[in-house]
């Protein structure tokens, strides 16, 4: 057995991990890498293959044509729907004669990327749901994959275990281990059990927090920090402005409680926010969706901005900007670009942390900056990861016991205390820890 890391081992996102089983090959994910999307963004929106590759979004998953791999992958597996891990599947499936496969709302949101880049694929989507298994097709035999629920910040996240005749493949990319989560199921400990009796050959697992002495905090702590500033904090006669990550359904599902509580009409404005919401509502996983207003086209978002700015105090508006991207709802409300104008005391909340890349950094600075121009009351950091700490790495391995571990989704400074940690358990560097980068192949 043969394992490719094509993506995901030297930066945060364009995730993608090839197993080489001989006659066939499976693929894990297909993600895009967002700081190049964002700086494209403030030029055009005019995305193809070729233009990702030359600005380095997309895996380089051409590296399987010159090992005359490309030819043998049975199916795209999708661990869940964020866009660094599905995101480059509307430009780099089609290269495939392979199924693609997901848990329901992962392929509802896969769905709405195609249509809103106007791509056909003439891959199969093949649905899966959680805690449950499928088989792929191989040249000669099938292939067993579970698909094993566990916690993120989305919902239907799945740690995948792939059965082969040289034991399981474990793809845990992304997860925590949240026994309280706000909406959805809690992590399947007793499959996790199960599979490490059977033997995990290798574990490629999520390491991004490996160096965080901690063990990540329940989604019900972040909904305790909402609630402590919704409800507590007075702003009876100010705007009140929320933002947070689109695709996190139980964090939403949260703010709007809070915000029916306040008697404020809560509206959404921005495409991503209607995005996941739709998608989680075709997959009866959005019980807030009659609760909220939802404004995306610009003269919706026209309309509705010169609507609450009649009376700010009677609204609540959760909006896309959290990590402060151009041209997003917040940055240009920020900037006056709307008929909504920010002003002295109304309430800014990021439910929300900065995703660690140069350009999120940055980006935020620079909207910090606008909102406290106009003397706003911020609040930053109502917010729990959706990623494993130390403490929490230390017992899902003790509990899953691989044989093998591959650290992953990071450049190397932040996934490299994982060899450290492992050292910690009786792996050995280079012997089965392995710290690979983009490109690189391990035989097994």
């Amino acid at each position: 057995m043969k394992i490719y890391g094509i993506g995901g081992f030297n930066e945060v996102g364009k995730n993608m991990t090839a197993v080489d089983l001989g006659e066939d090959v499976i693929l894990f994910d297909c993600g895009l890498f967002l700081p190049p999307i964002v700086e494209l963004e403030e030029v055009d929106k005019v995305y193809t293959e070729k233009r990702l590759r030359a600005i380095g979004a997309i895996p380089s998953d051409d590296i399987l044509d010159g090992l005359g791999l490309r030819k043998k992958v049975r199916a795209i597996i999708c661990s869940h729907a964020h866009l660094d891990h599905i995101g480059a599947l509307p430009f780099l499936a089609q290269r495939y004669n392979a199924e693609i496969v997901g848990t329901p709302f992962t392929i509802e949101v896969l769905k709405t990327l195609l249509r809103d880049e106007k791509i056909q694929l003439r891959n199969r989507l093949r649905v899966v749901q959680p805690n449950s298994f499928f088989y792929v097709q191989g040249k000669n035999r099938k292939y067993k994959v579970d698909f094993i629920n566990i916690t993120h910040s989305t919902i239907q996240t799945s740690m995948l275990a792939l059965h082969t005749p040289e034991g399981i493949v474990l793809y845990s990319n992304d997860f925590k281990l949240d026994n309280s989560p706000v909406l959805g199921k809690k992590p399947n400990y007793d499959k996790l059990k199960e599979i490490a009796k059977e033997g995990v050959k290798v574990l490629i697992v999520d390491s991004l927090y490996s160096g965080d002495d901690r063990k990540t905090a329940s989604e019900k702590v972040a909904r305790t920090l909402l609630e402590d500033v919704l409800l507590t904090t007075t702003n009876e006669n100010n705007g009140l402005f929320i933002t947070t990550f689109s695709s996190h359904i139980a964090r939403l599902k949260s703010i709007v409680e809070f915000g029916k509580k306040l008697n404020r009409r809560i509206v959404f404005l921005g495409r991503s926010l209607n995005k996941y919401v739709s998608a989680a509502t075709r997959v009866n996983m959005c019980p807030f969706r009659k609760d909220v207003e939802i404004a995306t086209f610009r003269h919706q978002l026209e309309r509705q901005t010169k609507k609450i700015s009649k009376d700010k105090s009677k609204y609540m508006v959760v909006c896309t900007g959290h990590q402060g991207e151009p041209g997003s709802i917040l940055d240009r409300i920020s900037k006056n670009r709307f008929p909504l104008k920010l002003e002295s005391q109304d309430h800014v909340i990021f439910s929300s942390s900065i995703i660690p890349t140069k350009a999120s950094i940055e980006n935020r600075q620079k909207l910090d900056n606008n909102l406290k121009k106009r003397k706003v009351r911020i609040f930053s950091n109502l917010h729990v990861s959706g990623h494993a700490g130390r403490e929490d790495l230390r017992d899902f391995i003790n509990m899953v016991n691989p044989e093998h571990i591959i650290p992953a989704h990071g450049e190397h400074r932040l996934i490299a205390p994982m060899v450290e940690l492992a050292q910690e358990l009786g792996y050995k560097d280079k012997k089965n820890i392995h710290l690979i980068n983009d490109k690189q192949k391990l035989v097994f």
